[in-house]
């Protein structure tokens, strides 16, 4: 056996086309498995007592206790550029029948965020703003008016947003 010659190779490069052959040559009743989507999963609805500092994806039915804007910017002088806009952040207290939190919301969440309402709020996070903790939907959630119009009779005696968290690191 020569030495100079490199061992054989044991990995196999398939090209691209090789998936699409193996898709085409499903049988006609297994084609619709293969190009078929993921279902859609039924939103789980939290309570306001199960939110917990630094989490993130939580749908939940609340309703408007109060209302307070806190920054509303205008167009301003220029006519271009990122601040051509309005800018409207509100602070809203809202809350269930397990407790209350403060809710940041911003510009066109604020006409949504009406005393009374109930309203669902999907894909919502936690931030923390000075050691406490606020409810927010970004530009990934949403924030609606409840289609059914359930009354909420809210617990306010369980603030979680008055209470303060600090961050310890732990040595290991």
């Amino acid at each position: 056996m020569d030495k100079t010659k490199p061992p054989p190779r044991l990995c196999v490069h398939r090209p691209q086309t090789d998936l699409i052959t193996k898709k085409s040559s499903l049988l006609p009743n297994q084609k619709h498995m293969a190009e078929a989507t993921p279902a859609l999963r039924k939103p789980v609805f939290t309570k306001v007592n199960e939110l917990r500092p630094g989490t993130n994806g939580h749908s939940l039915n609340v309703k408007v206790i109060s209302t307070k804007t806190v920054m509303q910017r205008g167009g301003g002088g220029r006519p271009s550029g990122p601040q051509a806009r309005q800018m409207r952040i509100a602070e809203c207290l809202v809350g269930d029948e397990t407790g209350i939190i403060i809710f940041t919301a911003r510009n066109d969440q604020v006409d949504l965020m009406k005393e009374g309402k109930v309203v669902t709020l999907r894909n919502a996070k936690i931030d923390m703003y000075k050691g406490s903790m606020r409810l927010a939907v970004d530009r990934w959630g949403r924030v609606e008016v409840a289609e059914e119009a359930t009354d909420i009779s809210v617990k306010e005696d369980n603030n979680l947003s008055l209470i303060e968290y600090e961050l310890v690191s732990v040595e290991a």
